[in-house]
């Protein structure tokens, strides 16, 4: 390895030891017909960056005349502007760690957004076409498709948020991508940092699964317990055949819930949704007692509300609050 990179890369920032030889394990780790590839993640302001420019100038040092780079940070991207997506082939050593500048892209898309919260899927729509046309274009060995293409490690730097919706992100990430090596890079402050271990590869309990599951099991009830219904398509057929209770509409109030609806468009909101269904309260506050939820099939012509619920307190339907 060249020593005024793996040294002094540049003279103010220091590389710790551990990072000289992780870096120094990639380059070297394997054979240069199946170069590495390299997923860097860590909390915000860890040093990802500065561990990818490292990275990628041992790279470029040592074994390799050109490095791919894809940037998944939406927020404070690498060669790319912010929102984007994009893979870029680097083929010269960055002199300076503490600057980043725009390169000529080989790929990218506009996500739109600073963060993968925002539209996760198509965030991940998005790295998966960029990480599929790397795979086509520089790691793939069929030699009629791209004769005069060489193999080319790759290098991922990712976000710094690591908990909530964009953790899940970075697990899909890295199942999808199925990296050589990934560097995990800590701070001081163990809450904020990534789980031990292969962390992408535990199994997880699905919070979406297991609440779609609860919610069946409750409507569920509607039907005898010797009723073959084991699957929630089962249940909606179950369900679209079940007699409702119909109540007038004007016989209700509704209220919905973490939003403003005018009053002319409140039909078309309660149709085919499910609602919690509450009587008037005596307290203060005028909160509505919740009996349990729901589902609505309104028709609009006459105004009339159908409905069907597991419960058994059904003379307290006519004085409910349909609660979206």
């Amino acid at each position: 390895m060249g020593s005024s990179v793996r040294e002094n890369p540049t003279p103010d920032i220091h590389i710790p030891e551990h990072w000289s030889e992780a870096a120094e394990s990639i380059a070297y780790g394997g054979s240069t017909q199946t170069p590495p590839i390299a997923v860097i993640c860590g909390a915000k302001n860890c040093g990802k960056t500065t561990f990818s420019r490292y990275l990628l100038n041992v790279l470029l040092s040592t074994r390799y005349t050109k490095v791919a780079y894809l940037d998944t940070d939406v927020g404070q991207p690498e060669f790319a502007l912010p929102s984007f997506l994009s893979l870029t082939i680097v083929d010269r050593v960055t002199p300076d760690l503490k600057i980043s500048c725009l390169k000529t892209l080989e790929r990218s898309l506009l996500y739109g957004d600073v963060s993968s919260k925002t539209d996760p899927s198509a965030y991940l729509n998005y790295l998966f076409a960029i990480y599929d046309y790397y795979r086509k274009e520089y790691c793939s060995s069929n030699k009629k498709e791209n004769p005069t293409r060489t193999k080319l490690p790759l290098i991922v730097n990712t976000p710094g948020w690591v908990k909530g919706v964009v953790y899940d992100v970075l697990v899909d990430m890295l199942k999808y991508i199925c990296p050589t090596y990934v560097v995990k890079i800590g701070i001081s402050s163990e809450n904020k940092n990534l789980p031990a271990g292969e962390f992408w590869l535990l199994v997880r309990k699905d919070s979406r699964l297991l609440r779609d599951l609860r919610i069946m099991a409750y409507f569920r009830q509607c039907f005898p317990s010797d009723s073959d219904i084991s699957i929630i398509k089962e249940l909606e057929h179950s369900l679209a055949s079940h007699c409702p209770y119909e109540v007038p509409i004007s016989s209700i109030k509704v209220r919905h819930l973490h939003c403003e609806v005018p009053s002319s468009e409140t039909f078309y909101t309660l149709s085919a949704s499910i609602v919690g269904l509450a009587v008037d309260s005596e307290g203060s506050e005028n909160l509505p007692w919740c009996l349990g939820l729901g589902l609505k099939r309104l028709q609009v012509p006459d105004r009339s509300l159908h409905r069907c619920r597991p419960s058994k307190k059904f003379s307290t339907m006519w004085s409910v609050f349909v609660i979206p």
